[in-house]
């Protein structure tokens, strides 16, 4: 009886414990600001704390603040 018992603990275990890794790609806005015609956003990663900087178009820009949290959806885990 307790064979099967830690055979479906284990098997729980193993299904229930792993979460899908899934790409970290969204963090806190840092900073921002106008390069040229980079209309620009740095952002400090949630799951590394590394920050990068990325330009977006305008209306992006001016609707994102320093301290927001922001997800950059065509960019992976930086």
């Amino acid at each position: 009886m307790k064979k099967p018992i830690l055979a479906l603990l284990v098997t729980a275990s193993v299904l229930f414990g792993c979460k899908k890794d899934e790409p970290c790609n969204c963090g806190t806005i840092v900073s921002d600001g106008i390069n040229g015609n980079c209309y620009y956003l740095e952002i400090r990663n949630e799951c590394s704390g590394n920050k990068k900087t990325f330009c977006f178009d305008y209306d992006v820009w001016f609707e994102a603040n320093p301290g927001e949290h922001f997800c950059v959806t065509n960019e992976g885990e930086w």
